[in-house]
This record gives C-alpha cells, structure tokens and sequence, in this order.
C-alpha cells in the first residue's frame, strides 16, 4: 500500500488536528477550514514523502481550497486515524508556480 493509500484509509476513519496545525490554520492570514484540510486529504496529489520522519512515515500533499487557493497539509497515517501534522498556504516565493516543488 502506498502512503498515499495509507493517508486516505486512515482519513475515512478520522482527522486528528495536532495542536500546530490547529494554530497554523487559525492564523489570520490563513484561516484554513477543516473541510479545505478534508478536501486536500481525499482529492490532494502526494508532493513529498518522508518515511524517515522521527514522528512516524508522513507526507506532504497538495490541494485546493475555498476559491480554488492552493493548500499544502502534512500528514501522518496512524492505526485508526491520520494525524494532521500542519496545513499552510504555500509562499510563491518557496515554491514553484503550481507548488508541486520547492524553489
């Protein structure tokens, strides 16, 4: 199975907003929903894999959200739920202009 796989099974079970994601998504700037971060997770492209991760095998996935606004998501597939490790709005000045890749 393919992390990509792993993610979206784990998030049919549930979304766990670990405590930095929940600030990184509340910032003023960004105001990220949990629905744009559910929308990433189950339509999003995988973008970076990190199997080493000290927290557990984790990934970076693209998406969109509310007015098609490019989202990134990191994310760990637990047992019985996908841990959601942060959601930010991609800096065009560190990513590429479709932010598939780091500058």
């Amino acid at each position: 199975m393919t992390i990509l796989e792993e993610v979206r099974q784990a998030a049919q079970t549930r979304l766990l907003f670990l405590p930095h994601a929940i600030r990184q998504m509340s910032r003023p700037e960004r105001m990220i929903t949990p629905s744009e971060v559910e929308t990433v997770v189950v339509r999003g492209e995988l973008i970076e894999d990190y199997p080493q991760d000290p927290r557990g095998h984790s990934c970076l996935l693209l998406g969109f959200g509310h007015a098609d606004r490019a989202v990134h998501v990191v994310c760990s597939p637990k047992g019985d739920y996908l841990a959601i490790i942060t959601a930010y709005l991609p800096d065009p000045a560190q990513w590429s202009e479709d932010f598939r890749r780091r500058r």
